[in-house]
């Protein structure tokens, strides 16, 4: 069991990158289908609005900090955490860890052939990755029975032991809690747009920009017509979350 700290009502691992990794190599060798979690402060706010969301985030085996800003508000709370774990840092380490292990991975989503292009520029320095599959499915699949069937029996067939979705959120997290048994993944885990930053689709921050906590920035800068709302708008309410959280004595 990991240490846990609570940021606005989600229960969040104390880990580092090493540590998530180790947890991974554990995981897989139980064979028990499972999910990880790693809420920014756009999925925090959800949870505390949308409770189906937030038992997603309740029922995963590990939830991970994606997101600068998260690490400073859990020092602001008096409970740090020791480090930024992202689904984008993360993915390209666990294709490391695989390609070392063995491993399978099924990559789903992310935008038409990114999945493949990512896959082609993790294999050209990880010789030994085995990617047993990957697929981008159409727009509102999620209502669609037979796609549906035909993505479920895809990933079964292929027998990968990670299965990356890349779907966005909320749609990812709810399809991985309603099919991760069904699909028998030892692990299963959202990771957003990581598919085209490591194809190179959509460019990431820089380094430095990471580190200081301006990804979103970044990425508003890119896409400023899609995610304006979202940043300027829907997340200022994180702050008022953790003031209250605060005055509360965290709690």
């Amino acid at each position: 069991m990991t240490a846990k700290v609570n940021i606005c009502n989600v229960q969040i691992d104390n880990v580092t990158m090493q540590e998530t990794l180790d947890i991974f190599e554990s995981l897989i060798e139980k064979r028990k289908p499972c999910y990880v979690t790693g809420p920014n402060i756009d999925t925090i706010i959800r949870c505390n609005n949308d409770p189906e969301f937030a038992q997603y985030y309740q029922e995963g085996v590990l939830c991970l900090a994606d997101g600068m800003p998260l690490l400073w508000a859990a020092k602001f709370l008096g409970t740090p955490l020791k480090e930024k774990v992202s689904g984008s840092d993360l993915v390209p380490r666990v294709c490391e860890l695989a390609n070392q292990k063995r491993y399978r991975i099924f990559f789903l989503g992310g935008r038409p052939g990114a999945a493949e292009t990512a896959v082609e520029k993790l294999q050209q320095t990880l010789t030994n990755l085995k990617v047993v599959g990957t697929y981008a499915p159409p727009y509102g699949f999620e209502n669609n029975y037979e796609e549906l069937r035909k993505i479920l029996t895809m990933i079964r067939d292929a027998e990968p032991d990670i299965l990356f979705v890349g779907l966005g959120a909320p749609k990812q997290e709810k399809w991985i809690k309603t099919y991760h048994q069904e699909l028998g993944v030892p692990v299963s885990m959202g990771v957003g747009v990581t598919f085209e930053f490591i194809a190179g689709v959509i460019r990431r921050a820089p380094k430095w920009m990471q580190n200081a906590g301006l990804e979103w920035f970044w990425r508003l800068c890119m896409e400023p017509g899609r995610l304006w709302k979202r940043y300027l708008v829907d997340d200022m309410q994180f702050f008022s979350l953790i003031l209250k959280q605060k005055m509360k004595g965290n709690q």
